[in-house]
C-alpha cells in the first residue's frame, strides 16, 4: 500500500507544501485583519474565541482542498477514462482507490491539524507584541485543552471531505465535487454568533462517519463499477 501510495504522489507530481503555505498565508493575513483591526468590535477578543476562529477558516480551506484532490485523483480519472488504464496494473482496483484516498484522508487531516496549530502560534505571537488585544491568559491547560480539541475536529473535517466523493462519482463531474465540499462548509460554518453546527460534536462525528462510509462503499463495489 505504502508503495501504491508512493506511486501515486510521484505520478501526480503533487506540491503539497506549496499550497499548504499559500493557503496558510492567506488565512493568517485575514484573521490578522479581523483580529487586530477591529478591537472596539470584539472579534475574538479571548484565546478561545481566536481558536474557534482559527479552526474555522482553516477547516473551510482544506475540506474544500480536498474535494479539489478528489477531483484530481479520482473524478478526473473517471471523467477522462484514465482509470482504465490503472486497472489494467496487477494490483487489485480496490487497493488503487484505497491509495488514492488514503492521500486526500491523511493530507486533510494533517494539514487541518497542522495549519491550525502555526496559524494559532503566530497569531498568539503576535498578541504578546500587541499587549491587550487579545484578553485572557494563555494558559498551558487551555493550550492542551487546544491541541485535544484540534486534533479531533481534523479527524472529523477529514471525514467530511470524503462525502464529495459520492456525488463525484455518481455524476463524474469535477464541478459536482466542489459544489459539494462548498455545502458541506457553508452547513458546519452556519448558526449565529459563536455557534456554529459543525461545534457540535453529533453533527461533526455524523458527517465524518458518513464521509467514511461513502469511502468504504466505493472501495468495495469499484469491482463492479464500469469504468466506461
Amino acid at each position: 500500500m505504502l508503495k501504491l501510495i508512493r506511486l501515486e504522489l510521484r505520478k501526480n507530481k503533487f506540491n503539497f507544501l506549496k499550497s499548504v503555505l499559500i493557503a496558510d498565508l492567506a488565512i493568517l493575513g485575514f484573521m490578522i485583519l479581523i483580529a487586530f483591526t477591529s478591537l472596539n468590535e470584539g472579534e475574538f477578543s479571548s484565546y478561545p474565541d481566536l481558536f474557534d476562529g482559527v479552526f474555522v477558516f482553516v477547516k473551510a480551506i482544506y475540506i474544500i482542498f480536498a474535494s479539489v484532490l478528489l477531483s484530481k485523483l479520482v473524478i478526473d480519472e473517471y471523467k477522462n477514462n484514465t482509470i482504465t488504464v490503472l486497472f489494467m496494473y496487477p494490483v487489485p482496483r480496490k487497493m488503487l482507490l484505497t491509495a488514492k484516498l488514503i492521500i486526500v484522508f491523511v493530507f486533510t487531516f494533517l494539514s487541518i491539524f497542522l495549519s491550525d496549530i502555526v496559524i494559532s502560534s503566530i497569531l498568539t505571537g503576535v498578541d504578546y507584541f500587541v499587549p491587550a488585544t487579545i484578553q485572557g491568559m494563555l494558559t498551558q491547560d487551555l493550550i492542551l485543552t487546544h491541541l485535544m480539541k484540534a486534533g479531533t475536529d481534523a479527524l472529523y473535517a477529514a471525514g467530511m471531505g470524503l462525502i464529495p466523493l459520492y456525488f463525484g462519482m455518481r455524476r463524474k463531474s469535477v464541478p459536482a465535487t466542489i459544489v459539494t465540499a462548498i455545502f458541506i462548509v457553508m452547513l458546519i460554518s452556519s448558526g449565529f454568533g459563536s455557534f456554529r453546527m459543525g461545534n457540535l460534536i453529533g453533527v461533526s462525528l455524523s458527517l465524518a462517519l458518513v464521509g467514511a462510509g461513502i469511502a468504504y462503499l466505493s472501495i468495495r463495489n469499484i469491482e463492479h463499477q464500469d469504468v466506461a
